[in-house]
Formats: C-alpha cells, structure tokens, sequence
C-alpha cells in the first residue's frame, strides 16, 4: 500500500559532470525502461538476486575508476533505498556479468553498505501493493583510482558526497519490477 504522506526526491549525480556528454549503459539482462526479469530480483519478492549485466561506453579521457549504484526513487521512505553500491572498479572495466555482484565485489571492485543492509546487490522488492518501483542503475567514471574513505561500511548518500568532485561522466539505464 502506497502511503501519500511521502514524497519521492529524485537522485541525481553528486555534482556536475565534467564532461557534458552522458556516458551510455546498456544490459543484456533487461532493456532500458523495461520489467526486470526475476533472476535479478530479491529472493524475498519471488526472485534470484543476480546482479544484471551492465555494460558502458562512452568514457571520458582521464577516468581511472568507476562506481555502480542502484537507486529506487520510488520507494515509501521519503528519501529512496539504495539496493547496490560498487565503486573502486579499475578503469579498464567497460562491464561486468550477471551476477558478479551477487555476494561480493565485481571486477576486482568494493561494495558498500546498502538499505537491506548487506554489502552486495540486493534486487528489487516493492512493498506489495504498490505499483511498479524504477530501479535506476548508474555508473559514474571517476578522476580517482579510489573514492577516499569509502569502505564496506559508506551508505549510498555518503559514496555521493564522498565521489564529489570526481565524477568525469556518467549514465544511467533503468528498470521497473513490481508484485
């Protein structure tokens, strides 16, 4: 059930990018816009809980790392729920396969601490009741081999602030899932 008391505030890169032009993500997972199949959702709504794949082109010059996160805007929390954060991924990698943040960190990469509370992918699962959620998976190139500070234990907010300053570029590709 859908509670009206809440607004959703939209998530949106922690600072200008310093390249104007958009970074492209694709999946062979599921396609922008499109129902997230249950092989990438939460075991608790009917899923497997495989990170998609994702891949990204379009890297400005100078990048030396990329993080991953994803984001559902949509949420009954008033501020969104973080389901992934990746960051630390060395600047050579253009994707990553089905499920290799299923449990760890893909490519070589690190993982914060999401909103279930697990420091892996967490896939969808709206409350029931609701109507579909948006899953937005966003990669950002940074000037950085590594965001400073970040560990195991930096939430979605603080990996924002933390990447300020240091996006070059990025792009994001959504999904919706709902039960």
């Amino acid at each position: 059930m859908s509670n009206s008391n809440f607004r959703t505030i939209p998530v949106r890169a922690p600072d200008t990018a310093k390249d104007p032009r958009p970074m492209t993500v694709t999946s062979d997972s599921f396609a922008d816009g499109e129902t997230i199949p249950n092989a990438f959702v939460f075991t608790g709504c009917g899923g497997q809980n495989q990170s998609p794949q994702l891949s990204w082109s379009g890297v400005p010059n100078g990048a030396k790392s990329f993080a991953i996160t994803c984001f559902d805007p949509d949420a009954p929390t008033g501020c969104g729920y973080w389901h992934w954060l990746t960051f630390n991924l060395p600047a050579h990698t253009t994707s990553i396969g089905a499920g290799s943040g299923t449990g760890k960190s893909p490519a070589g990469g690190r993982s914060g601490y999401n909103d279930f509370g697990a420091t892996a992918y967490a896939g969808p699962c709206p409350p029931k009741g609701d109507s579909a959620h948006t899953y937005v998976f966003t990669v950002y190139a940074l000037d950085v081999e590594s965001v400073a500070g970040a560990d195991e234990r930096t939430t979605g907010a603080t990996l924002l602030f933390k990447m300020r300053g240091h996006v070059l570029a990025s792009g994001s590709l959504s999904g919706r899932f709902g039960h």
